[in-house]
């Protein structure tokens, strides 16, 4: 597409090595890159999208609306795994492509799965004592290229694993070095629980009050998947039954304000 039009639209930028990469491979191919960044109403979008010939995307929306107003647009890309944020029956209506990137930001999201436990374990360190994540016990539901990169970085932590994948044989799962589960309420009787699931009709709000009210003393819910996955009221419901009970969400959940006000100086060490 020599002389045609990439739209970079994040609401959440990328990093700026990231950006600069993507500027060197646009003007390797003689395209022209416009970036649209942290932008702040769907407005914005809108007007950008118009003129685009193709379209780079992390979580951003790209609805039917979105779909309509590009006019010239050929190609959307998602940085990351899963479509549920874009129209695809809209894409198709108008033949454009719709792709997904899975797997390339696994470790970073691992880290980030890191980052924050160790976070919520030393306290957010204000000074207390906290505990060590050695010997801990994470279970993973879903065992994909995001979990296998958590399982890696838990194994140096000297974690025990254990995991639940629907789509993946419990002998594929050993061979990966985590311990196969039988269900899904199976995973709940371990301390950590990670969410690497997609948002589907099934998994929508799945995650519920009963299957959290399983969890050890300590139990920890890590989702880096979609927020809609975990059903957020019933979180609530789990911090005020549960007094040990943390939930560690890179997409801070809906009704943030009202876990802030429940959790007071524990807000940013049992939710984060």
């Amino acid at each position: 597409m020599p002389g045609k039009t990439v739209l970079l639209a994040t609401e959440k930028a990328f990093a700026a090595e990231a950006v600069g990469k993507i500027e060197q491979v646009c003007k390797a191919a003689g395209y022209e890159l416009q970036k649209l960044e942290n932008y702040k109403s769907k407005d914005e979008l809108l007007k950008a999208v118009a003129t685009a010939d193709a379209m780079i995307i992390r979580s951003d929306i790209v609805d039917k609306a979105v779909v309509e107003k590009a006019a010239q647009l050929k190609i959307v890309v998602r940085a990351g795994a899963g479509f549920d944020n874009i129209d695809l029956p809209a894409c198709t209506e108008k033949r454009i492509v719709a792709q997904n990137t899975p797997g390339q930001n696994a470790n970073a999201v691992a880290e980030l799965v890191f980052g924050m436990m160790l976070t919520s374990a030393r306290n957010n360190y204000d000074g207390s004592s906290g505990f060590e994540l050695v010997n801990r016990e994470l279970a993973l539901y879903g065992f994909g290229a995001v979990a296998k990169a958590v399982h890696k970085l838990a194994q140096g932590f000297g974690m025990k694993t254990f995991a639940y994948d629907p789509f993946i044989p419990k002998e594929a799962i050993a061979a990966g070095g985590a311990t196969p589960v039988e269900s899904i309420p199976e995973l709940f009787t371990h301390q950590y629980v990670s969410l690497h699931v997609p948002l589907t009709d099934e998994t929508k709000e799945s995650i519920n009050k009963e299957l959290l009210m399983k969890m050890p003393k300590g139990g920890t819910l890590i989702n880096t998947a979609r927020h809609e996955v975990v059903h957020e009221g019933q979180i609530l419901e789990v911090f005020k039954e549960k007094p040990d009970f943390c939930y560690l969400s890179d997409v801070a959940p809906k009704n943030a304000e009202e876990i802030k006000a429940l959790l007071g100086d524990k807000y940013m060490k049992r939710a984060i």
